[in-house]
């Protein structure tokens, strides 16, 4: 089905619209869009896993509304389906999602370099681009998940800045909070740790680390139901003892650190992963084309996100600090390096 997708989208970007006239429009806006969404028997079954009442849904989404309206550091309003999107992913609880918002404003402001500057044509993240093989699958598996693949084009190139490798994870992200029309089951993610180089991890910053991952388990509502390393070598084990203290322990018992191929498909469909990963459906690049043309075609809303933010002068009570969010700097501890 995915090489179907990718077969059409080639076709269709490579003549344009001088071919295809508004069809090309129309194929541009629905593939754009990347996600394929659960059928009504998956919706079922997810609606069962985020305690979704389609009788009360809306009643919810009316309460966070009012809620946002009254707290004067927060924005007064946002869109109805990234709401929604904040409810799923705290199976409803009205509480829990007070707080996981919060969170994501308060990241907003708190971490310029991921919510500042998302223009995914600006230089520096072009450089990314050409480096990284890291899509979201358009599909989702027998019970509802989503699939994400993670890696490189190369291993031995000039260390990027991760920062940015983070900012266009995070503009996905985003992206996702609307394209997710009906929610899924959870996420499962296939790294490819080839590219996890000595030379590479010797210019990650921590504090930077920290950020990423607190952002990602605190400010959205994602549910990481499965981690798979793939191509990994020793030094692989000492990244995971490295990056465990960032991890809620839950998601490290999910991190499974593959053999080979085999043992991956054993648990993860082999249809739902590129060729590039081992699997059978089609070349990455063709889903990051999709991808880049999204986030191309997100830019203004970008921009104008970046006044949506957490106003901490206004919070009441005291204003949370860097500290509060992420600790100390210099506060980790230390590994060595055989």
């Amino acid at each position: 089905m995915f090489v179907k997708i990718q077969a059409k989208w080639d076709s269709f970007t490579r003549f344009g619209p001088d071919r295809f006239g508004m069809e090309y429009v129309a194929v541009v806006e629905q593939y754009a869009m990347n996600l394929i969404q659960p059928t009504p028997e998956q919706q079922v079954h997810i609606r069962k896993t985020f305690n979704e009442d389609v009788n009360t849904r809306d009643r919810d989404l009316e309460a966070i509304k009012e809620w946002l309206r009254k707290e004067p550091h927060l924005p007064d309003t946002w869109d109805d389906c990234r709401i929604m999107t904040f409810l799923r992913g705290c199976n409803f609880s009205l509480e829990k999602t007070k707080r996981k918002l919060d969170m994501y404003f308060t990241m907003r402001a708190a971490i310029p370099e991921f919510f500042a500057d998302r223009d995914i044509t600006r230089p520096e993240l072009q450089e990314i681009l050409k480096l990284m093989r890291t899509v979201v699958m358009p599909g989702v598996t027998a019970d509802g998940k989503r699939v994400t693949v993670a890696g490189a084009t190369a291993s031995d190139f000039e260390t990027p800045d991760i920062a940015n490798f983070m900012k266009i994870v995070l503009m996905i992200g985003d992206f996702r909070l609307k394209a997710e029309q009906v929610g899924v089951a959870g996420d499962i993610y296939v790294l490819d740790a080839s590219v996890a180089l000595l030379k590479h991890f010797l210019k990650v910053s921590p504090t930077i680390v920290k950020k990423f991952f607190v952002c990602i388990q605190e400010a959205y509502p994602v549910k990481v139901k499965e981690v798979h390393v793939i191509n990994a070598t020793p030094f692989v084990d000492f990244i995971i003892k490295w990056v465990s203290p960032f991890l809620k322990e839950k998601i490290r018992k999910r991190i499974h650190v593959h053999p080979d191929l085999d043992s991956l498909f054993k648990v993860v469909p082999k249809d739902m992963v590129p060729e590039e990963f081992g699997g059978t459906a089609g070349k990455v690049q063709g889903y990051m084309d999709m991808w880049i043309q999204a986030l191309k075609d997100e830019t203004a809303w970008f921009k104008e996100q970046e006044s949506v933010k957490a106003d901490e002068s206004r919070r009441p009570g005291k204003p949370t600090s860097h500290e509060e969010l992420f600790g100390l700097d210099g506060s980790f501890k230390q590994l060595t390096i055989d």
